[in-house]
């Protein structure tokens, strides 16, 4: 919105507002559907049903009030010293909607602890549909699940969607849930074979934040049919301890993205532990950038390589803002958000990735780049640019030509991964994460003949 308004004031109402109710409309035509399930209050929509076609389920942007669906999500404590369920925050939720005028057609009861029975969660539904005016049959009960792909399954077997059908006049049809995503809601299988992947990040301690990454992870272990044990390392306990005590059991590290100094040594030598030891690694942003100053230090001896992000003065900036950005002040500063186009190199781990494709887009959100000045310089040590930006003739993709997988990108391919349809990053890094074997373990088909055979 930015470079839209161009210094203009930007509101809430009506510019966000706005943008929020095109958002959903191109949604609903981009995957042609008949309705589309947002969460988000947007009361002030209704002055805009005649300007979108889509109905809408969460917010008020329909044809005309006969196909209005609303509902609302709230959550129904536990009172641990009685075990008592209380409905009271739900029912001042509703009265406090109907006094700006907004009338729930169906209410989703969220429960961090699930009722014990049956009849006990019959009880909950009686009681707010009784103090709530809202029929039984839509209050919906859903506690919390084992992850959040179970959540349509369990909605469609609750009967959320006959609801909205009725309401919106639809004709009733078999729910279909896609089998990938009942794939996803499976309990784990632990005759499965497990690959041990760890994520070196500076916040690991709040997992959420790498929450894309880890769906990419999971997205290409459920292509592959494996299980991936996620293993969580701060990248400030490796600067303090070494990478040894960490990550001597990975079969492959995942360095995501992230912003100034804090835990980026431990990040170098997370890099320089993978590449010494032939560990499959994917760098990710920060983590190519890393991977970058790791490989100037230690293979082409600039002891002094560094990014001007973390020291401005840096005598050896392989990490630095291109020129035309520095003295950009305005629309977004430095940053380089969205798509880009890269072009792959043939005979690379990246062309391999992506089938051989010779173009591709994808999506960005970091400032500093890969200095060019220093390109050839690593190039002709291994460090290969296997991916470019032609337009801007920035490298989009790194990799080191003599390791199995050691790759890093620019952008952030976990953006774009789907369950039923993996990055294609992700699901070449896993292929040789599963290929490579840490000192003291043996292959599983080996364990397995030894096992048989004694």
């Amino acid at each position: 919105m930015g470079s839209e308004f161009l210094g203009e004031t930007v509101q809430v109402v009506p510019h966000l507002v706005s943008a929020v109710a095109r958002r959903i409309k191109k949604l609903g035509e981009s995957e042609d559907a008949d309705v589309v399930i947002v969460e988000v209050a947007a009361r002030s929509a209704t002055w805009r049903r005649r300007r979108l076609s889509r109905r809408c389920v969460g917010c008020e942007t329909w044809r005309d009030a006969k196909t209005r669906f609303q509902y609302i999500l709230t959550l129904v404590p536990l009172l641990k010293p009685t075990n008592e369920l209380k409905t009271k925050p739900t029912q001042h939720s509703v009265r406090a909607l109907r006094a700006l005028g907004i009338q729930p057609d169906a209410i989703l009861c969220r429960l961090n602890d699930p009722t014990d029975s049956e009849e006990e969660a019959e009880s909950l539904k009686d009681k707010i549909s009784l103090h709530c005016g809202v029929p039984r049959d839509a209050i919906i009960y859903l506690p919390t699940l084992g992850n959040v792909y179970a959540v349509p399954g369990w909605l469609e077997k609750q009967g959320l969607a006959e609801v909205i059908m009725d309401r919106l006049g639809f004709e009733r049809r078999d729910p279909v849930v896609p089998p990938v995503w009942k794939a996803l809601a499976d309990k784990p299988n632990f005759d499965m074979e497990r690959v041990s992947i760890a994520i070196v990040g500076k916040y690991t301690s709040l997992q959420d934040s790498y929450l894309s990454v880890v769906e990419a992870l999971r997205h290409a272990e459920l292509n592959q049919g494996i299980r991936i044990d996620l293993e969580w390392t701060p990248s400030e306990l490796i600067e303090e301890n070494g990478a040894d005590r960490y990550l001597s059991k990975a079969q492959g590290i995942v360095v995501p993205g992230g912003f100034d100094k804090r835990g980026t040594e431990g990040m170098i030598q997370t890099a320089q532990y993978a590449r010494e030891r032939e560990i499959p690694y994917l760098g990710l942003c920060l983590g190519l950038q890393m991977m970058i100053i790791e490989f100037a230090r230690h293979v082409a001896g600039i002891e002094e390589a560094d990014s001007t992000e973390f020291d401005a003065a840096a005598s050896e900036p392989v990490i630095a803002l291109m020129e035309e950005q520095k003295n950009v002040t305005e629309i977004g500063g430095t940053m380089r958000l969205g798509a880009y186009s890269c072009v792959l190199t043939p005979g690379t781990r990246a062309y391999e990735a992506y089938a051989m494709a010779k173009n591709i887009n994808e999506r960005h959100r970091h400032r500093f780049e890969y200095n060019n000045a220093y390109r050839d310089r690593l190039e002709r040590l291994g460090l290969l640019s296997s991916g470019m930006n032609p337009e801007l003739s920035l490298v989009e993709i790194a990799e080191i030509s003599d390791h199995p997988f050691m790759l890093g990108s620019q952008f952030h391919p976990e953006f774009r991964s789907r369950p039923e349809q993996p990055h294609p990053l992700f699901d070449l890094f896993v292929r040789y994460a599963r290929q490579f074997r840490p000192d003291g373990t043996q292959h599983q088909l080996f364990a397995s003949a030894v096992s048989v055979g004694s």
